[in-house]
């Protein structure tokens, strides 16, 4: 069972709540709690094999971070919604097919988040639509140099990391 102890804050993209929970044992326990509706990413994959890479702008990251195309769940919208959605906006592409390729947790100390990985195959350019609070550099690279830059720890954007390594080990790249 669950309680809300004190609503501290709700923003455009999370809430941050105490609340009591009851533990496995019987206890309870109070915890700082980051709600967030969730969010879906996606490795594009150009038919050559280059995998299609962000550059960022999070000033949380301290400046420019390598990502794939990422977003927020909107109310009501499925994951694959999220995913056409943000692969036209952040990259100008489109994608004739989607595969999910796994979710992850993205910070399960404090916050809920879910975040869906996807592949896109079979890209269409189109035209880029970014939000007004957006700075991205498009980097299409050969999908084993991004696994190299993974390996020398260029790329440390937790979603980036595990979606080229299930495009890997699922043999798409």
């Amino acid at each position: 069972m669950t309680r809300i102890v004190e609503d501290i804050f709700h923003g455009r993209i999370i809430s941050v709540r105490r609340e009591e929970f009851e533990l496995p044992d019987g206890r309870r326990a109070v915890y700082e709690m980051v709600r967030h509706p969730g969010g879906a990413a996606v490795l594009p994959l150009l038919d050559d094999g280059r995998v299609i890479l962000i550059r960022q702008f999070r000033p949380a990251g301290g400046g420019m971070v390598w990502e794939i195309p990422a977003g927020k769940l909107d109310p009501g919208e499925s994951p694959e919604q999220c995913i056409e959605r943000e692969i036209q906006e952040e990259i100008g592409y489109q994608a004739g097919k989607w595969e999910k390729i796994g979710e992850m947790l993205t910070a399960v100390g404090f916050c809920d988040e879910i975040l869906h990985l996807f592949l896109a195959k079979d890209l269409n350019e189109t035209e880029q639509a970014l939000e007004p609070d957006e700075y991205i550099e498009i980097v299409p690279i050969p999908a084993e140099e991004a696994l190299k830059m993974v390996d020398r720890g260029e790329i440390s954007d937790g979603k980036t990391q595990l979606a080229l390594l299930m495009a890997k080990r699922l043999g798409h790249i």
